[in-house]
């Protein structure tokens, strides 16, 4: 946290974090906002880039403060954005209110910027021409398609939490169905690593999981988003297992077509000993076969082949006699 005092930039306040970046956040943010007086507050993501870990950085100008205050922090905010290091700094939010910079604020603000930009009135109308033709539209082909699978809502929650893992902000997230409210809902979001994944996987019930796997291939360093589907066998009712397979394939185009969100690799399993460094490594990255099999020249029929025509041999096979 920074403060302008006398015309200089001083430290207000620094906090060593104690949990992932998400569940530290509100508690290190909002006791720092004062009604009164503007400040800069640099807050440390978990995700790192070339440069190392990367920051948010929020600019605090309640509506209260003093007019001079406002323009003395709107003059400096670039120039302390260029000392600290432009590359280290992944997101700006600015905030007028508290409601702008809590957690569910920045929440609504990654949305609001991944989000397409807003039509014109001609653009509008043909959208909504469009919509409509698909409505009055009865044909097999329609039909067929709404039978490839049940496309439960996905709860708001759920969706957000895609796009924060699509942005790389968190690198876990564990869907379920609620049958009776016929949604898909958000269990959490834990930072999980490759030897946690394994704990993840309830052993008595069926979920979804998206897992943002780090790992490093032929020398490159890759992120790569995997989705997991674990049906725990028999254990589920056949009602829950005919739910999740069904609402598999819709919740997968949600996450591909309209979030964009850019799915390696998709396993089912049974069970959590499955998920092995190991396994997880050789299912994104199957091993290639070289080479192929050389072509075997087919025996030929068994039984007699009748006389040998030529026999070449050593010694006395030269004077024409069998060896």
């Amino acid at each position: 946290m920074g403060q302008c005092n006398l015309e200089q930039l001083v430290l207000g306040m620094y906090k060593e974090p104690l949990q992932a970046w998400d569940r530290d956040y509100d508690n290190f943010i909002l006791p720092l906002l004062e009604d009164m007086q503007p400040c800069y507050i640099l807050y440390r993501l978990d995700s790192q880039n070339a440069q190392g870990y990367e920051w948010l950085f929020i600019s605090w100008s309640p509506d209260h403060s003093p007019v001079r205050q406002k323009m003395l922090y709107a003059a400096t905010r670039a120039t302390v954005k260029k000392e600290f290091g432009g590359g280290h700094i992944k997101d700006e939010l600015f905030g007028t209110m508290k409601e702008d910079v809590c957690f569910s604020g920045y929440q609504k603000h990654v949305l609001s910027r991944l989000g397409p930009a807003p039509l014109t009135a001609a653009e509008e109308e043909l959208k909504q021409i469009k919509i409509n033709e698909v409505k009055t539209e009865i044909s097999v082909q329609s039909k067929h398609q709404t039978m490839q699978g049940i496309a439960f809502p996905i709860q708001e929650s759920a969706i957000t939490a895609l796009l924060l893992l699509k942005e790389k902000k968190i690198n876990y997230i564990q869907l379920k169905l609620d049958t009776e409210k016929e949604t898909i809902n958000l269990v959490h979001t834990d930072v999980t690593d490759v030897l946690d994944l394994p704990k993840r996987i309830p052993s008595n019930a069926a979920r979804y999981h998206f897992f943002l796997y780090k790992h490093s291939h032929e020398g490159d360093y890759l992120e790569s988003i995997v989705f997991i589907y674990s049906m725990p066998g028999y254990k589920c009712g056949i009602k829950d297992r005919m739910l999740y397979s069904s609402c598999k394939g819709p919740l997968l185009d949600v996450a591909e077509q309209q979030l964009q969100l850019k799915v390696v690799k998709k396993i089912e399993i049974d069970n959590g000993e499955e998920l092995t460094p190991d396994f997880l490594y050789e299912e994104v990255h199957p091993k290639q076969h070289a080479f192929k099999q050389a072509f075997a020249k087919p025996k030929g029929p068994a039984g007699k082949r009748g006389m040998k025509r030529i026999i070449k041999g050593g010694g006395d096979a030269e004077n024409g006699e069998d060896v």
